[in-house]
C-alpha cells in the first residue's frame, strides 16, 4: 500500500554534515523528492484554486497521500508508517505544500501534531487504536491545545478534565482547530490540577463522537481555505479512563514537544509556498513583453527575483538543518524556531514579490499569486507565532551565552 515505504528504504543517516542541494542528499530523499513534486503537479496544482474557491476538503487527495505514505512519513513500519526520517518528511511537506498549501498543512497536522504524541507518549493499544489507522490517509487527526482565552499562553488552559469513576469528563472549548470537523479523533489538553498551574495539564485522546463533544462553525479564513478550521467543545464530554496520553500532569510537556517537531512541518509549509510564489514570479517574467523584452530582462524584476531565491535558499537550508538535528537526537529547538521564523517570513515575503511583478494580474483570482499571498500568512501565526519564535530563539541565545 504505502508506495513509498515499500520501495524507498531509509538508507544512510545524515548525521549533522553540510547538506548543500537536493543532490547532495541520500537517493531515498531525491526519489521522495520526485515522486511527491510529480504528484503534487498532477493532482494538487490543477485542483488546488477550486480547494480554496470552494472551501472544499480535499478528501479524495489525501486519501491518495495516504496510499503514497505522506500521512505518516516518520512513523514507524510496524505501526502503519512510511518508516523515513524527519528530513524526508521536510522535504515531502515542501512539495506537497507547493502544489497546495491546504494539503501541506492536513498532511502536517496528521504527521506531526496528531501522530507524533500519540506514537511518542501513548501505550501500545493507543498507538494500535489511534495511530495505525491514521496512517492510511482514511483517518486523519488533530491537535486541540489553544483556546478562545488563550493561544500562545498554552499553560493557562481552561479547559478541564475530572476523573469521575472509570470516565475522564471535559468541559471546555478549544478554538482555531485545524482538521478539526473532519478528524475522526483529537488529542486534547485539558487541565486536571488547577493548583499545579502547567504541570496540572495532561493530554487526552478524544474520539469523534464521544457524548457531549460538538462543533462550532467552520471558520471563513483568509486563507489554506482547503482544511477545516473550528471550535471543539467539550459539553461533560465523556471518554474512558485509558484515554489519557502520557502521564497526569505532563499535558504541557506533550504539548511543547510536540509544537517543536511540529514547526518544522510548518517551515516546510511555507518553503512550499515560497517556491511556488517564485516559480509563479519568473513564469511571468519570463513571458510578459514590456518595454519591448520580457520583463526577466528589467533590472527591477531581476532584483526582486534574487531577493526571493536568496530567502528561500536559506530557509530551506535552517528547516533541514532542525530536521537533520532532531533525526540525530540532538537538542533542536532553537533551530525549529529559527527555521520556522525564516521560512513563515520568506513565504510573505516571495508571495508579496510574486504579486508586485505580476501587477495587476496578481491581484486576481486567474492567476495563483494572490492565493499564495493568503496561504503564506498564516505560517507566521500557527503552531508559534513570529514573535514567540523569537523569545525561544533569543531565550537559547541567552542561555548558551550566559
Amino acid at each position: 500500500m504505502f508506495c513509498i515505504g515499500n520501495s524507498l528504504k531509509l538508507g544512510s543517516r545524515l548525521g549533522t554534515r553540510c547538506i548543500a542541494s537536493l543532490s547532495s542528499l541520500p537517493e531515498t530523499h531525491q526519489m521522495l523528492q520526485k515522486t511527491c513534486r510529480d504528484f503534487a503537479d498532477n493532482e494538487l496544482v490543477p485542483n488546488a484554486a477550486k480547494f480554496d474557491r470552494e472551501h472544499l476538503f480535499p478528501a479524495e487527495q489525501i486519501s491518495k497521500m495516504g496510499e503514497l505514505g505522506l500521512m505518516a512519513i516518520a512513523v514507524k513500519e510496524e505501526f502503519g508508517g512510511t518508516g523515513l526520517d524527519y528530513l524526508a518528511y521536510a522535504i515531502a511537506m515542501e512539495e506537497i505544500s507547493r502544489g497546495c498549501a491546504s494539503c501541506g498543512v492536513i498532511m502536517s497536522v496528521n504527521n506531526s501534531l496528531y501522530l507524533g504524541p500519540i506514537l511518542h507518549f501513548g501505550n501500545q493499544t493507543q498507538k494500535e487504536t489511534f495511530g495505525t489507522p491514521y496512517t492510511y490517509g482514511t483517518h486523519i487527526g488533530c491537535f486541540a491545545l489553544s483556546e478562545p482565552g488563550n493561544g500562545s499562553d498554552a499553560a493557562a488552559a481552561q479547559t478541564t478534565a475530572k476523573l469521575e469513576g472509570d470516565k475522564w469528563i471535559l468541559n471546555g472549548t478549544k478554538n482555531w482547530i485545524t482538521n478539526g470537523r473532519d478528524a475522526g479523533a483529537a488529542v486534547v489538553f485539558a487541565t486536571t490540577d488547577k493548583s499545579l498551574k502547567h504541570k496540572g495539564i495532561s493530554a487526552f485522546i478524544v474520539p469523534k463522537g464521544s457524548p457531549g463533544f460538538s462543533y462550532g462553525k467552520n471558520e471563513d479564513k483568509l486563507g489554506i481555505r482547503g482544511s477545516t478550521t473550528c471550535s471543539l467543545i467539550f459539553e461533560d464530554c465523556a471518554i474512558p479512563k485509558d484515554h489519557m496520553l502520557g502521564e497526569p500532569g505532563s499535558g504541557f510537556k506533550i504539548a511543547m514537544k510536540t509544537l517543536d517537531e511540529g514547526r518544522i512541518g510548518i517551515a516546510a509549509q511555507a518553503l512550499g509556498i515560497a517556491q511556488a510564489s517564485l516559480e509563479c514570479a519568473v513564469d511571468y517574467a519570463n513571458k510578459r513583453i514590456a518595454f519591448g523584452k520580457p520583463i526577466s530582462k528589467l533590472q527591477s524584476i531581476q532584483n526582486k527575483i534574487a531577493d526571493m531565491s536568496l530567502k528561500l535558499e536559506s530557509a530551506r537550508l535552517l528547516t533541514w538543518r532542525a530536521a537533520v538535528l532532531k533525526d540525530s537526537k540532538k537538542p533542536f529547538t532553537k533551530e525549529a524556531a529559527m527555521a520556522k521564523l525564516a521560512a513563515s517570513e520568506t513565504a510573505t515575503f516571495n508571495s508579496h514579490q510574486a504579486i508586485q511583478i505580476l501587477g495587476g494580474m496578481g491581484y486576481v483570482s486567474d492567476m495563483p499569486a494572490e492565493r499564495h499571498y493568503r496561504d503564506a500568512r498564516i505560517t507566521e501565526i500557527y503552531e508559534g507565532t513570529s514573535e514567540i519564535q523569537r523569545l525561544v530563539i533569543a531565550g537559547a541565545v541567552i542561555k548558551e551565552m550566559s
